[in-house]
């Protein structure tokens, strides 16, 4: 420990331990305790304790203290730092000599004191024995002292985080008990399990036997996180010995703790074959083919509500090496409430196969979906999430039914339209439960987005496209509705592949855009602005994919979509402003954009660049400036016309105005210009990787000095210079890679002289100095690039670049400062001290 640390130890030994002193927050001791961690782990805790005795002090002081007189707070401190303490096992032996420990673990100590009934008490009390149950004497200690009784109580504390703390910390020390049995395990009979592994099993046991929902809740969640976490050969015998009982709990009706029990099911089911694939070992509860944990799962399938049965029927599909029948129960379960709506709605008898397949366990289905409105939207939101989260992974069931799927969320979406033609009375009455149901909604346009990466989409899209447009026509679609359904139209446009014998777009999508863009220049004129944001996302981004394509060129130009996207970079809402500049910016990328005279502004007659400047001059919201600064550097890396016209002139004025944003992001994004400026002209920044590929240069780099004097005239080093000192820091750290590159580049530059006057460079060190002070009121003027060069050479930017990496408080994060902290904030505390009188 530092010296001076150790001087300061006493004092604050004494703050805590009086009652009279208040501690001003549990931030500072939380960090103190993370401190004596880092010390303990780095060198012997006992050593520590015999050179600093206050600490041992601190202790025997909070039990010598009437129980009343204890603050919570630091109880719950002193409980941590004696656990850090006893981590090891010579410094447990030296606490234990003065039964320090046990009067403050055992059940004559804090258990019993007015203080613990205050939750942060009872966690510090949980974490400090955490700390200590880490060898065989904090084993042993558990089990004599009583804490394995007082850890079982708090299982089902009021806090939850104490409650799961107690738990963790169960599993804990039944690991650690059972740590070496890997070769010899106990038998079944338990004759072998270790004291407080058997004390821990026998409760599991209790609870599993009682009647008491909680209780069994509680010893699911223990054997749920030992499955999941402990893989040796002692949890074979654990399952072994405990299964009967967890199956016994199928026979009540309701279930007790379904939720908690679909748990351990899954944690159990995972735990080995996880390990198989990949060469490992498996675990040891899957060796015996009568561990009875898929019959239990195929029985628990059966049992289960609909609504319950859900999460287990999708972790079961998730299990690599699970039964090929379990498999294909768990799959008939997910689809049972699209096949029920399928049925229902249909206007001829359901297509064969996977509809009949499924018939079994559909009676409850339909009772749920038909019991209430919430019901029904809880199970075909779960449904659908499931049928989501599946859909794109390897192990999903085959053949999938893609076909099924596509229907099911299309009749669900027309359910919720109040278009679709129930066949039935069960269709009514679902019809009635969903219409305008936008929970429902949401899901299914999440879903069957999704589905737009299937194998025979392009055959499906006709429907799918028709469900969509109506979607977006509705007037009753919210505006979440109509952002989830811009996304899911996007992906099937984007995504669904064409027909082998066609080209671009394939046959359906130039039919729809011309019903769509309509619809699109709807909701560009929406008063909801997020409607009118999300059509302009939509947009941005159909262009960006397909702004090449003749078909979506002549539907986008036939339209008023471009003009309407013109007018709203002068919208009210700022947000809108912004995705509307986006979207002008790409627009204008495909040569897609409304002509400047027909926007009825008289920046219109400047063109777009016009526009986009007066923007990020004049805006009074940073979003639609940074849209326009990322617009602009986009524009410069592809070469955009309207820039490519008089680049320097470009870069210059958009600079001008991005010096003097008070946004950071503008003003880093116009650093960013800059590099894509430099790169032009220079060549590519050397990658950090050196394997990293290396970009084709657009043109080859132009002289050096020639560079460098265009680099002045257009005050590039006077906005990277400012930049270097800004107050924050990812400006700062830009700004510093931008001249590290310069300076790497202009080092073996030998064509320029030295400067002839040194009071010139003499002038500029001293005026990025004063910058550097925070004095950024001067301008550094005209520079020539020979004091560019000297002013380059004379910085020490990798000693800045490694300052400005540092994190803000890196100075104040010693412990010395910590420990100071406290003792300040003690004081201050004092003198502030108000007299009422």
């Amino acid at each position: 420990m530092d010296p001076e640390c150790s001087r300061l130890l006493p004092a604050l030994c004494a703050v805590l331990a009086d009652p009279s002193q208040a501690v001003a927050d549990d931030t500072c001791l939380e960090k103190l305790l993370d401190w004596f961690k880092t010390v303990t782990e780095a060198g012997s805790s006992l050593l520590l304790l015999q050179e600093n005795p206050c600490l041992v002090d601190l202790l025997s002081h909070v039990l010598d203290l009437k129980p009343q007189d204890v603050s919570p707070r630091v109880l719950s401190f002193s409980l941590c730092l004696a656990g850090t303490f006893a981590a090891q096992e010579d410094c447990f032996e030296y606490l234990q000599q003065g039964q320090l420990l046990l009067g403050l673990f055992g059940e004559a100590g804090p258990l019993s004191w007015a203080a613990w009934s205050v939750p942060t008490v009872r966690s510090g009390w949980i974490r400090g024995l955490r700390s200590l149950a880490r060898h065989p004497s904090g084993l042993h200690f558990l089990g004599d002292s009583g804490a394995l009784d007082a850890l079982f109580s708090l299982q089902g504390d009021s806090s939850l985080f104490v409650a799961s703390a107690a738990s963790q910390l169960l599993v804990h020390v039944l690991a650690l008990s059972m740590q070496g049995k890997a070769a010899g395990s106990p038998s079944p009979q338990g004759s072998a399990w270790p004291t407080c592994a058997q004390k821990i099993v026998d409760h599991v046991e209790a609870c599993l036997c009682s009647t008491a929902a909680p209780q069994v809740t509680q010893a699911l969640n223990v054997l749920t996180t030992t499955f999941g976490r402990c893989h040796s050969p002692w949890t074979e015998v654990l399952w072994g010995q405990l299964s009967p009982l967890v199956a016994h709990l199928l026979e009540s009706d309701p279930i007790p703790a379904a939720h908690s029990l679909v748990d351990l099911l899954l944690s159990v089911a995972r735990s080995g074959p996880r390990d198989m694939a990949v060469g490992g070992p498996s675990s040891p509860v899957f060796a015996s083919a009568d561990c009875g944990l898929w019959e239990t799962m195929a029985r628990m399938l059966s049992c289960l509500s609909p609504t319950q049965a859900g999460p287990l029927a999708l972790g079961t599909l998730k299990v690599q090496h699970c039964p090929q029948a379990l498999k294909s129960q768990a799959f008939k379960i997910l689809l049972q409430p699209l096949v029920c709506i399928l049925r229902a709605t249909a206007q001829a008898p359901g297509p064969p196969g996977l509809l009949d397949e499924t018939t079994e366990g559909g009676s409850m289905t339909v009772d749920t979906l038909l019991s209430s409105k919430s019901a029904c939207v809880g199970l075909l939101c779960q449904t659908l999430a499931h049928l989501e989260e599946l859909q794109p992974l390897p192990q999903r069931p085959l053949p999938w039914p893609q076909t099924l799927l596509v229907e099911a969320a299309v009749i669900v979406l027309q359910l919720c339209d109040g278009l679709a033609a129930p066949s039935s009375s069960e269709g009514g009455r679902l019809c009635g439960a969903l219409a305008g149901c936008v929970r429902v909604q949401r899901a299914a346009l999440d879903f069957l987005g999704t589905l737009s990466q299937g194998t025979s989409s392009w055959e499906l899209m006709p429907q799918v496209f028709a469900v969509l447009l109506e979607t977006l026509e509705s007037p009753a679609s919210s505006p979440t509705v109509l952002k989830k359904a811009f996304q899911a139209t996007l992906r099937w446009l984007l995504d669904s592949p064409s027909p082998p014998t066609c080209l671009n777009l394939g046959p359906h999508a130039p039919l729809f855009l011309k019903e769509l863009f309509p619809v699109l220049q709807k909701r560009l004129c929406s008063p909801c602005w997020e409607v009118r944001d999300s059509a302009l996302e939509f947009l941005t981004h159909l262009t960006a994919c397909w702004g090449g394509e003749a078909d979506f060129r002549e539907v986008l130009l036939a339209s008023e979509v471009p003009k309407l996207t013109w007018q709203l970079l002068r919208d009210p809402e700022s947000y809108v402003r912004a995705s509307a500049v986006t979207a002008m910016g790409q627009l204008s990328s495909q040569g897609l954009q409304a002509a400047s005279e027909s926007s009825g502004h008289p920046e219109g007659q400047q063109g777009l660049v016009g526009e986009l400047l007066h923007i990020l001059s004049v805006d009074s919201e940073g979003f639609p400036r940074r849209a326009v600064a990322r617009v602009f550097t986009e524009w410069l890396r592809d070469s955009h016309a309207d820039v490519t016209r008089d680049t320097q002139w470009f870069v210059a004025t958009v600079l001008q105005m991005v010096s003097r944003d008070l946004d950071w992001e503008v003003r880093a994004q116009g650093l960013e210009l800059v590099q894509v400026f430099l790169a032009q002209t220079l060549g590519q920044p050397n990658p950090n990787c050196p394997y990293a590929v290396t970009l084709p240069k657009v043109t080859p780099p132009s002289p050096l000095p020639e560079v460098l004097r265009t680099l002045c005239q257009l005050h590039i080093f006077d906005f990277v210079f400012r930049a270097l000192f800004d107050c924050d820091r990812p400006v700062a750290q830009k700004a510093c890679d931008l001249l590290l590159f310069l300076k790497d580049k202009t080092a073996p530059c030998r064509g320029l002289q030295e400067p002839g006057d040194s009071s010139d460079v003499t002038s500029v060190e001293a005026t990025l100095q004063r910058w550097q002070a925070g004095e950024q009121g001067e301008p550094l003027g005209n520079l020539e690039p020979e004091e560019v060069l000297a002013a380059l050479r004379s910085m020490d930017l990798k000693g800045l670049q490694s300052r400005l990496a540092e994190s803000s408080d890196h100075v104040e994060k010693s412990p010395q400062s910590l420990l100071q902290d406290v003792l300040a904030t003690v004081a201050v505390l004092e003198e502030n001290v108000a007299d009422c009188y």
